[in-house]
């Protein structure tokens, strides 16, 4: 399992990049890996407000349907359109181009609700066991 430690992490399985007033979001190693081979990405439009620890889409593996949850509040700046239509690139690559959404944040300080890879990493043991 991959924890890069430059990203903060979401009890929900997303992770966030920051880089001045945007967010990068995804589902991380953990989740695509609990998934299985994903074949469905639904993302929302440019323009919708995330509100935190709310459902923005939907990702579907062929064994189950999970809800993605808004690990922070901002504006959709960006959907990326390649895993709508290429799905199976977050399995490959869920933290590079295998990314869900660019946000503007809203609330900055939401991010220090979320895990550090440290955190997140003792989280994923836990819940395999």
């Amino acid at each position: 399992m991959n924890f890069p430690t430059e990203q903060r992490y979401s009890a929900s399985h997303e992770w966030v990049r920051v880089e001045g007033n945007r967010a990068t979001i995804g589902i991380t190693d953990y989740a695509q890996d609990a998934l299985g081979d994903i074949v469905y990405c639904e993302l929302p439009d440019a323009g919708r407000e995330l509100v935190a620890g709310k459902p923005f889409g939907v990702v579907e593996s062929v064994k189950a349907a999970e809800d993605l949850y808004a690990p922070i509040s901002g504006k959709v700046v960006e959907a990326n359109m390649a895993v709508i239509d290429n799905p199976e690139v977050v399995n490959q690559s869920c933290y590079g181009d295998g990314w869900m959404l660019v946000v503007e944040l809203s609330h900055p300080g939401e991010l220090d609700g979320l895990m550090d890879a440290d955190a997140y990493r003792v989280k994923c043991e836990a819940e395999h066991h």
